[in-house]
This record gives C-alpha cells, sequence and structure tokens, in this order.
C-alpha cells in the first residue's frame, strides 16, 4: 500500500491523520515519513495553486490579464513545489517560507472574497502547512542515537521512489541557495500585494 508516497516500508508510529495535523516523532522512520508528507502536501499545493490559476485566467477576457495570471501563478507553483523539495530534505527555511507566504496569501483572499469552498479549502491547507512547518522543525531537531532513530535508507527501485527519494537529494544542494533568493522576492511580492490591496480598501 502506498499513499501520499509513504510505502509500509516506512512504517510510522501514530495515526495518519495526526501525522498530518499534530505530527510527533518517535523514531527515524517517522523524520522520513513526516518529510516525505511535507513533499507531497507542498507539491499538492503547488499543482492546485496552477490549476487554479489557470482557470481564472480561463474567464479572464483580457489577453494581458491571462498572461499576468498565468506568469504568476507559474512562479508560485515553482515556489511551492521547490519549496516542497526542500522540506523533503529537513530545510526549515523552507517550510517556514512556504507556510508563511501560503497564509498571507489566503489572508489576501479572506478579506478581498465572500466565503466559499476555495477560501475553505485555502484555510485547510494553511493549517496542513503549518503542521508541515511544526513536522520540520521536529525532524531536524531529531538526535539519532539508538538503532530506531536511524534514518531509513533512501529507494530507488521504482520511478515513484525515484521522484521521492532521490531527486530531492540530488537536486537541493545545486538549488538551495538561488532558491533562497527566489523565495525572498515572492515574499516581497505577496507583501507588495497586501500593501496595494489594503491601501485600495482604505
Amino acid at each position: 500500500m502506498q499513499t501520499l508516497g509513504v510505502s509500509d516500508s516506512t512504517p510510522k508510529s501514530e495515526g495518519r491523520l495526526k501525522s498530518l495535523l499534530w505530527p510527533s516523532v518517535r523514531s527515524g522512520s517517522d523524520v522520513d515519513y513526516l518529510s516525505i508528507q511535507g513533499y507531497w502536501v507542498c507539491t499538492i499545493v503547488a499543482a492546485m495553486t496552477l490549476v487554479l490559476s489557470l482557470l481564472v485566467a480561463g474567464s479572464a477576457g483580457n489577453p494581458m490579464m491571462v498572461l499576468i495570471i498565468v506568469g504568476s501563478s507559474t512562479l508560485f507553483s515553482l515556489f511551492f513545489y521547490v519549496g516542497g523539495i526542500g522540506v523533503r530534505e529537513g530545510s526549515r527555511f523552507a517550510a517556514a517560507i512556504v507556510f508563511a507566504v501560503y497564509a498571507l496569501d489566503t489572508a489576501i483572499f479572506l478579506f478581498t472574497s465572500a466565503v466559499s469552498a476555495a477560501l475553505l479549502i485555502k484555510l485547510a491547507f494553511t493549517v496542513v502547512l503549518f503542521s508541515n512547518l511544526r513536522a520540520t522543525w521536529i525532524g531536524t531537531r531529531w538526535v539519532p542515537g539508538t538503532e530506531d532513530s536511524a534514518l531509513p535508507p533512501r529507494q530507488k527501485e521504482t520511478l515513484g521512489d525515484q521522484f521521492v527519494d532521490q531527486w530531492p537529494k540530488w537536486i537541493w544542494p545545486k538549488i538551495r541557495i538561488p532558491y533562497y533568493v527566489f523565495a525572498g522576492l515572492v515574499a516581497l511580492l505577496t507583501l507588495s500585494s497586501i500593501a496595494l490591496r489594503f491601501f485600495r480598501l482604505v
């Protein structure tokens, strides 16, 4: 059985819902499980951001507006996905900046839109990303010292293993520093958007 890319070969010491919303770490397998879970959460957020933005772009009549929406959604989707790679590799910065930007974007949506299913989904993902940040923080502070605390070996037999275990380990050292700069620019863009909307409301 495999859900969220986590197979039974990586046992977890708590239920799936608890590990998603309020995780704890009791072994190296838990650390590995939570980093994989965080990777998939960020990947889903990236995919949803792109798909929903493309749907909005499809209803926009102005070609320039379509171009802006598609460009910004691609930028944000890349930001969330690469952040997920950082989470898989235990980056507290990646987990924190992904949560912060998504929470700020949700705040913009909250104050400028009526209550809707989209808002509820964004609020739910904000909660999950906060839990993801907490899980990453706990995981990076995990100190190996016993046989149970050792991280399980990363798999490479299947395409899924390559995507979840090998790809992040290979690419993150190469893009880590550029991502810090990129993430800072995305955060500034988000803050600027909040400021502009706030002044419009005032």
